[in-house]
């Protein structure tokens, strides 16, 4: 492994906390073809996943440096023959565990299997609150299925949480969606807007909202709060392109989050893989403690020493640690360059331009898949002149 220079390792003022919250992505494969993917563009040159005994080390190793929370997520997890065996596994080292899922493929049986193996958690995705806009954002007919997974997960008394990620297209829905929550019984409600990576990024402009929906959408969650209380807890994360100031990018670089890809290779976010420049390590090649200790790639962003001006120099550098470092690259083409989400950026200017495009132009939406994988692999290589 390639060593960490002087340089960086003296920016932490002390070792690195441990990972709390491992995220599994068992699989890139999912039967959905939402526009709004997390997984990256080029997911499908990326097919070469971990084997079981590869993931039950990942998870041992993980558990020794200190995580706690683990996420099973993809792409859909449950096209994994082998979750019931990992489930078991994070059970048994004293995880609390998480499954993320579209619902497809998850019938009462499974569900019981899941259950006996020690799963603590269901987390479960819906596209919006209409079957034709779910349908339609998911490139499937799921709707139905989702509807009476959700009775399934309750009848088998996991808690019920209901994800739907919020944009353009839906967000005027979202008292309706809040309503479906209390239909379906659910516990609790994420409302997280489309944060513009991956395929969401691709589809910005269909997907972006306008202030004003943001603002109605604000005053909706806020009406039903007091309405539900308790009963349905709600949260709402609003787009960073709305703020003036940009979060802590998973509460800080390497500081929390561990998320290991399909294919092995370790990542402080899921979008990370788009940062040149950096190598990240692979669990095939490495043990979890060396990846999150002393790789060069999870030390790179890790503390302010790395920080370019205005963030150097900025008196809340502490308290957002510079923001997203993803988001930096892709809007401003630099890594190390503040997040233009700041309106102290000097790239501001480039966030509240998207924010007040007029809208989608003629281009379509699209959809998540492996062959469209490929040819947005194949258009931002070029071409071929060998």
């Amino acid at each position: 492994m390639t060593d960490v220079p002087s340089t960086l390792v003296q920016t932490q003022a002390q070792t690195p906390t441990p990972p709390l919250w491992l995220l599994a992505e068992l699989t890139y494969t999912c039967p959905l073809h939402c526009v709004f993917c997390s997984n990256p563009v080029d997911f499908a040159q990326h097919d070469r996943e971990l084997a079981t005994d590869e993931w039950l080390r990942v998870l041992r190793e993980a558990r020794a440096l200190g995580a706690v929370q683990l996420g099973f997520s993809g792409g859909e997890p449950l096209t994994r023959a082998d979750l019931e065996v990992l489930v078991a596994e994070a059970h048994r080292l004293g995880y609390y565990s998480n499954l993320i899922t579209s619902g497809v493929g998850l019938t009462a049986e499974r569900i019981d299997r899941l259950k006996g193996a020690g799963l603590d958690h269901i987390q479960l995705s819906f596209q919006d609150s209409t079957r034709e806009l779910n349908d339609f954002l998911s490139h499937t007919r799921t709707f139905d299925l989702k509807r009476r997974t959700a009775d399934l997960i309750r009848a088998a008394g996991f808690p019920m949480v209901l994800n739907c990620v919020i944009h353009r297209l839906n967000i005027d829905h979202v008292e309706r969606i809040i309503e479906l929550a209390v239909e379906i019984g659910a516990e609790y409600l994420e409302l997280a807007n489309a944060q513009y990576y991956g395929w969401a990024l691709t589809n910005r402009d269909h997907l972006i909202p306008t202030r004003d929906q943001v603002r109605r959408a604000e005053a909706v969650v806020a009406q039903a709060r007091q309405r539900f209380g308790e009963r349905l807890r709600i949260l709402l994360v609003v787009p960073d392109y709305f703020e003036t100031r940009p979060k802590r990018c998973m509460n800080g670089w390497g500081s929390v989050f561990l998320t290991i890809a399909p294919d092995g290779t370790a990542l402080p976010c899921q979008s990370a893989r788009v940062l040149p420049g950096l190598d990240f390590p692979n669990v095939r090649e490495t043990t979890v403690a060396d990846i999150w200790y002393r790789s060069t790639a999870f030390n790179r962003y890790r503390g302010t020493a790395w920080m370019k001006e205005p963030c150097a120099s900025c008196p809340e550098k502490q308290q957002d640690l510079g923001g997203c470092r993803c988001q930096a690259y892709l809007l401003a083409g630099d890594p190390d360059a503040a997040d233009p989400v700041c309106d102290k950026s000097p790239d501001h200017g480039l966030v509240t331009a998207a924010v007040n495009a007029p809208g989608p132009d003629v281009r379509p939406l699209v959809f998540r898949s492996p062959a469209e994988s490929r040819r947005l692999r194949a258009e931002s290589a070029g071409p071929d002149l060998t």
